[in-house]
């Protein structure tokens, strides 16, 4: 049971993560102090997409659940609960790099809209 709730609390973790580098920019409109906490997030997830690397927490998970008896899984996070979810086809190369183009892209238009309101 312990084990369970370890690898789900590691999974919740990995969620908030993952949003977090998505949209955490967006949180510099509240506090500036975010941008120093967001940038290396947002960093390790695009180098996570652009070099095809399972991040750590995964893998962490996947031992978790084994202790207590339950399956892991192949893959990594975002394959294996998040492209269900937003697409209905497997993880390819192509799509990781399109993730992580997609979030650079998205961070840098919130950071220059950031800059540009700062600057005023």
């Amino acid at each position: 049971m312990l084990y369970r709730v370890l690898a789900d609390a590691v999974l919740l973790f990995h969620l908030l993560f993952v949003a977090f580098a998505v949209a955490g920019g967006l949180l510099a409109f509240w506090r500036r102090w975010i941008v120093a906490l967001h940038l290396p997030v947002m960093g390790w997830a695009a180098l996570v997409e652009f070099t095809g690397r399972i991040c750590p927490l995964t893998p962490l998970e996947n031992r978790l659940r084994a202790a207590g008896g339950m399956a892991g899984y192949e893959g990594g996070f975002v394959e294996y609960y998040l492209l269900p979810v937003i697409y209905p086809a497997a993880l390819t190369r192509e799509l990781q790099w399109t993730l992580g183009t997609g979030l650079l892209a998205f961070n840098a238009l919130v950071y220059f809209l950031l800059w540009r309101r700062r600057h005023r």
